[in-house]
């Protein structure tokens, strides 16, 4: 991957330059960037979301899950060119999936539509990607992060996932059920996404580290939604979670015992 990184200085070739989107005076970078927003009547929270969206971005993807309300409207209003994705089925990891196809940029960050993600933190993840990692995971509980939306009892649930995951899989996550994430669009040919519900940013985490991508993570403060109530329910969903971890481990061991059978094309070793 070549150099996408570079001071931005004044007295450029200005044909150089146009290629170049600024960041800040001292920052610019040349890949386009997609922000995929799933959203499902958030009208009242979308100006929380949209106003600390980075100008330099290179566009914004709004995955619409049937709204009943004029959140379509309202993103049209605040981000003229945004654009709007119908939903085709249901749940957070199909929106996301929908939301990734549509994208063209070559880094996707993924962002909620509640308020409770600070965009002014893109950079931050921009930055770790153009520096050489494949995924910037963000995490509530790295060193600087924080959350003002966890009860107790979710802290602990997502605790305890987030052990098993790094136990089985060899990872080193603080944070696992976390959907404040960017990556180069690449990877999604490494991590082939086949669920539908909130499982789906776990189904991510774990599926990168099995493809051998590079991760960081990202410090990210999460507040609290600003408007309306959360389709998220700490059993049921964290079940599922569960449920996806065992699966994922369960599919990892039986890749392990399947026989050595393909060939590598340049003949220098083999696929399990």
């Amino acid at each position: 991957m070549s150099s996408v990184l570079r001071p931005a200085i004044s007295g450029d070739d200005p044909s150089m330059a146009a290629k170049y989107r600024p960041i800040s005076s001292h920052l610019a970078i040349a890949p386009p960037v997609s922000v995929v927003i799933p959203a499902m009547n958030e009208a009242e929270n979308l100006p929380y979301v949209f106003k600390t969206l980075p100008s330099w971005i290179h566009e914004v993807v709004l995955v619409d899950g049937n709204s009943t309300d004029n959140t379509v409207e309202v993103a049209r209003e605040l981000w003229p060119d945004v654009k709007v994705v119908e939903q085709r089925g249901k749940g957070k990891g199909d929106a996301l999936i929908t939301g990734f196809e549509a994208c063209t940029g070559d880094i996707i960050v993924m962002v909620d539509a509640d308020g409770s993600a600070d965009g002014h933190e893109i950079v931050s993840y921009v930055s770790a990607l153009v520096s050489g990692a494949d995924f910037a995971k963000g995490s509530r509980f790295a060193n600087g992060g924080g959350t003002s939306d966890m009860t107790p009892i979710r802290k602990l649930g997502n605790r305890m996932l987030c052990a098993t995951v790094n136990a089985k899989f060899g990872a080193r996550y603080t944070d696992l059920c976390y959907g404040y994430n960017a990556f180069w669009r690449h990877c999604l040919d490494k991590i082939e996404l086949d669920c539908t519900g909130f499982e789906v940013e776990t189904l991510m985490n774990i599926r990168v580290v099995k493809a051998g991508l590079k991760v960081q993570e990202i410090p990210s403060h999460e507040y609290l939604r600003i408007h309306g109530t959360s389709n998220l329910r700490a059993v049921r969903d964290g079940l599922r979670v569960l449920k996806v971890i065992l699966k994922e481990r369960s599919n990892r061991r039986a890749l392990r015992r399947r026989p050595h059978a393909a060939q590598l094309d340049s003949g220098q070793g083999e696929v399990s």
